[in-house]
């Protein structure tokens, strides 16, 4: 379809964040000659699983309805030209190099760049194309903006270059890889199999090459909630040596024991190894461990309710969840920054801003960031005043699951 067909479609009619100012930014970059094709790619929350994927655990995840938008046409050469809302500028990447590039760390040219090298690595097609991105999701929003765009990404080469064929597993792997390797940021797979599955989905990475994903129909506001999440504006600057601890450490107490990763660990075992864990790993290692074996447990529990509609057990789950967080992985701050510590007071304040009526707990990888909360539909907009008092307008955002996952948009759906 060219631009004027796709203007007289009416997505918006049949997909709820397709908005006119969004479409007419999407199709100002193109004539009326040029065939177009339009794909998008949702942002995630986490429900449960904090801090688990990355040491073979399990997760509960959602995909949101905020989403990352993008109309591209192929190119004849191996070029990426891409226009980004908010950047004010195009984006460009010749795909004949794919090795890595240290000044694209952090950029969305590296997270191209890294995409196209994974298809080419798993002798996927790949190419040249011309586009334009707009995303709904804010950047550290704990949204998972990046595994959305990396997604998004796949999702166009996998519908430009190979008939749309391209597993969303597959997608999802193909995210991370490029994550690790060009955004140069470390990650587990949860973010991408998210983004790329769509639902809530309960995911098993105990064979990480080929994670056990069930889909499962939810919705919070049936059973009287509002998921949302409160950015509380903290810095995600030199962090990344926070995040990379936390699996570290659990690698480091599962060789101890002679395991591969912590899911091959039973508390019995952890506990009865203290004298010789505290030596060789520390502390704060056992901490993380107990809680990754006691929350990959709790992914379970939340999943079964679930499955049954049962929102006080899921309510309680999502309480012991940011409970493990806080006291055993502890990353609700980071330690080489104690004077801020948005997450701790966000919780606090969510306490009484709910009265009493709200499960919330750390968001994503945390030390900085979001907190989830679970609150009471009554509740919501005193509990959203009170909050934007604190971390500033639109601080809190609503959410709601979104069905699918990473598509191309059609106007016949």
């Amino acid at each position: 379809m060219n631009k004027r067909q796709w203007t007289a479609a009416g997505l918006d009619q049949k997909y709820g964040t397709v908005t006119k100012e969004r479409m007419d930014y999407l199709l100002g970059a193109f004539d009326d000659t040029e065939e177009l094709r339009i794909f998008s790619a949702p942002g995630r929350t986490e429900l449960a699983g904090n801090h688990t994927d990355h040491n073979h655990g399990r997760v509960l995840a959602g995909a949101v309805h905020l989403d990352a938008l993008a109309a591209v046409t192929p190119r004849s050469d191996t070029r990426v030209v891409l226009e980004s809302a908010g950047y004010g500028r195009i984006f460009q990447v010749d795909l004949s190099d794919l090795k890595p590039r240290r000044e694209e760390a952090g950029k969305l040219e590296g997270l191209v760049r890294g995409v196209a090298a994974e298809f080419s690595r798993r002798r996927l097609g790949y190419g040249g194309f011309k586009g334009r991105i707009h995303s709904l999701i804010p950047a550290g929003s704990g949204l998972s903006s990046s595994a959305a765009m990396e997604v998004l990404l796949g999702a166009v080469l996998s519908g430009l270059y190979n008939g749309g064929a391209v597993p969303v597993v597959e997608l999802a792997k193909i995210g991370q890889a490029a994550e690790n390797r060009y955004f140069h940021k470390p990650c587990g797979l949860m973010d991408q199999t998210a983004c790329a599955s769509g639902g809530i989905t309960a995911i098993d990475f105990a064979d990480p090459e080929n994670p056990r994903v069930n889909k499962m129909d939810f919705s919070f506001a049936d059973h009287g909630y509002v998921l949302c999440v409160v950015n509380t504006g903290g810095s995600h600057a030199d962090l990344t040596e926070d995040y990379a601890a936390c699996p570290r450490e659990m690698f480091a107490a599962a060789r101890a024991l002679s395991r591969k990763s912590a899911s091959e660990i039973t508390d019995e075992e952890l506990l009865s190894a203290l004298p010789n864990l505290r030596t060789s790993c520390g502390d704060r290692a056992i901490l993380r461990t107990l809680h990754f074996i006691n929350e990959n447990r709790r992914v379970l529990e939340m999943t079964r309710a679930i499955e049954e509609g049962n929102i006080s057990a899921y309510v309680s789950g999502m309480k012991a969840s940011g409970d493990s967080s806080w006291r055993l992985l502890q990353n609700c701050y980071s330690p080489a920054n104690p004077r801020e510590q948005g997450i701790p007071l966000a919780l606090e304040l969510a306490k009484l801003a709910a009265q009493g009526n709200t499960a919330c707990r750390v968001h994503g990888g945390g030390f900085a960031g979001t907190i989830q909360g679970l609150i009471k539909t009554e509740d919501f907009d005193t509990f959203s005043e009170r909050m934007e008092q604190v971390f500033g307008k639109g601080s809190v955002i609503p959410l709601r699951i979104r069905p699918q996952g990473s598509i191309e948009l059609t106007p016949e759906q």
